[in-house]
């Protein structure tokens, strides 16, 4: 059985959830109190050393890194299945995994966190503001590549998708205005029923 410690607000959490939802996963939600700071707990600690959510656990066996965990899931329950089947297809949408916690998912953090959780006053202005920039840089970038295509990597929902699922549905709190190609694109992503199941309630 799995077992997934998690915080409903966690992006990265949210990840493993629209993953487990989109391939039908029998899991336990475990929720960790993160406000408690129950994740620096040795308990929780000894599954995941940093301090941070997600982790999965089967039958004791613990990973805690959301892309890991996304590649065991495909690599032990294959179907239906969130990869691509050629060989292009998969190196594509590992690039843009890749891509998305270098290029987006990390200066998203870097707005969103005091969007969401800090009053105005202690807002830090100039790294949001270069996070900002960068987003819409690699949105730009983004933009030719997904023309033509319904998602990411091709015309099949995949785990690149499923990697910027949690941020695209942020595009309004980010401030940024992406080309016509990602605007499509993130509405299809932020429409499927697995994303909005799991959409944090702030």
């Amino acid at each position: 059985m799995l077992r997934l410690h998690y915080h409903p607000l966690s992006t990265f959490s949210q990840r493993i959830r629209i993953a487990l939802l989109e391939k039908d996963i029998p899991t336990e939600l475990v929720e960790v109190d993160l406000l408690a700071r129950a994740q620096f707990q040795p308990e929780y600690l000894s599954k995941n050393p940093y301090g941070r959510v997600p982790a999965l656990d089967e039958d004791g066996w613990v990973l805690y890194e959301s892309t890991a965990i996304l590649e065991y899931l495909e690599a032990t329950r294959p179907t239906p299945p969130l990869v691509p089947p050629d060989p292009r297809g998969r190196a594509r949408m590992a690039m843009h995994m890749k891509l998305c916690d270098l290029e987006f998912a990390g200066p998203a953090r870097t707005i969103l966190l005091p969007k969401r959780f800090l009053p105005r006053d202690r807002w830090i202005l100039e790294p949001m503001e270069k996070a900002r920039v960068k987003i819409e840089k690699h949105l730009a970038i983004l933009e030719p590549e997904i023309q033509g295509r319904q998602f990411l990597a091709g015309d099949r929902f995949t785990l690149a998708d499923v990697c910027y699922a949690p941020f695209l549905q942020f595009l309004p709190t980010l401030d940024v205005t992406p080309g016509p190609a990602v605007q499509s694109w993130a509405g299809r992503v932020v429409e499927r029923p697995s994303v909005r199941e799991t959409r944090p309630a702030r």
